[in-house]
């Protein structure tokens, strides 16, 4: 007769209920099937070129109506700035809203006519013209994305309505960076899966290069870091990807070992024309080969055409008065792999 077992305690069923249901760290978070699973879209991107799925942008609103009655022109800049320099304009002339409008509303249509999602930036702050400039508060990796804290005061908490409009569209946020670390966007490029660069001067500094470095190599991403040049603001200003195997690029802005890396990786690059200025390297791929440039980079845009790739061209010379281009006004949510 078979000896009648005791009963099982609550506390030991318990457990072993749990046993039978450990934890599983595969696949990875990253992984596009359990970001569909979990958080309902593959976000994120590990490239610059591949197709261009979302973005986001920030339609200039009634905090840029301050810029056409305040602030004052200062001679040495040759620019209206404004309170505590938190804005500018350069030129004598006001800036003529309806106008910087129609730019930004045209750009935003040549990226819904190639089938891109637009996505908007929710609740800006009041009287910050910069927030505009959507590739700056946030760095977009695999997996989503990375919360930046911005090099200068007056655009100092640009990065809440980022938090909140991630939060909204259900993209996870991987990091923020904190503590006395520094970064912006327009500091960072994709060169391809496994490698990026970031430029480190007084906007992004070496901290917040490090924590972002951090977090891309539980990726398996390589982070570069370049020094900016005097008081240049970010890498996008002298370099961007324009196809999987060519970037623009103002050599002399980019140090000798950089540009051995990048033949290392089999990247040409292609000489913008100087007289375009860095709006002829400030646009944006929207997929290998084809790119979305300003009307403004007109002799680069015909060195680019023939090199093969094929160029969108949209006025928005008035946006290039307050500082940034097609590139700075675009933040890529989403890319297809390459």
């Amino acid at each position: 007769m078979a000896a009648e077992q005791s009963p099982i305690s609550g506390e030991k069923a318990y457990l072993n209920l749990h046993r039978r249901i450990p934890g599983e760290p595969e696949p990875a978070f990253e992984n596009p099937a359990m970001m569909e699973k979990v958080w309902g879209r593959n976000w994120g991107l590990d490239n610059d070129v591949g197709r261009l799925r979302s973005v986001l942008v920030s339609r200039p609103g009634t905090e840029w109506e301050i810029m056409q009655t305040g602030g004052e022109f200062r001679e040495d800049a040759q620019a209206w700035v404004g309170m505590d320099n938190m804005w500018y304009w350069s030129g004598r002339e006001r800036p003529d809203l309806a106008e910087i409008l129609a730019q930004h509303d045209g750009m935003v249509k040549a990226l819904e006519d190639e089938g891109v999602e637009v996505e908007h930036l929710q609740q800006p702050l009041p009287n910050r013209t910069k927030s505009v400039f959507t590739r700056d508060p946030a760095i977009i990796i695999k997996g989503g994305g990375v919360i930046c804290r911005m090099g200068v005061s007056y655009r100092r908490g640009e990065e809440l309505p980022f938090t909140r409009t991630f939060a909204m569209l259900g993209m996870p946020i991987l990091h923020t960076i904190h503590g006395t670390g520094l970064m912006e966007g327009g500091s960072f490029v994709w060169l391809n899966s496994g490698t990026a660069v970031v430029s480190v001067g007084h906007r992004s500094n070496e901290e917040g290069a490090r924590q972002l470095g951090e977090v891309l190599k539980t990726l398996g991403v390589e982070l570069l870091c370049v020094d900016n040049t005097g008081y240049g603001l970010h890498i996008e200003g002298s370099f961007v990807m324009v196809s999987t195997d060519l970037d623009l690029a103002f050599i002399q802005d980019l140090p000798w070992w950089f540009l051995e890396k990048l033949k290392e990786l089999r990247i040409n690059t292609l000489d913008p024309d100087e007289a375009d200025g860095a709006f002829g390297v400030n646009c944006q791929a929207v997929r290998p080969g084809l790119l979305l440039m300003s009307a403004h980079a007109e002799k680069t845009s015909r060195r680019l055409e023939a090199a093969g790739v094929e160029v969108v061209l949209v006025p928005y010379d008035q946006l290039h008065r307050s500082g940034a281009g097609i590139h700075c006004s675009t933040l890529p949510l989403i890319r297809d792999e390459i």
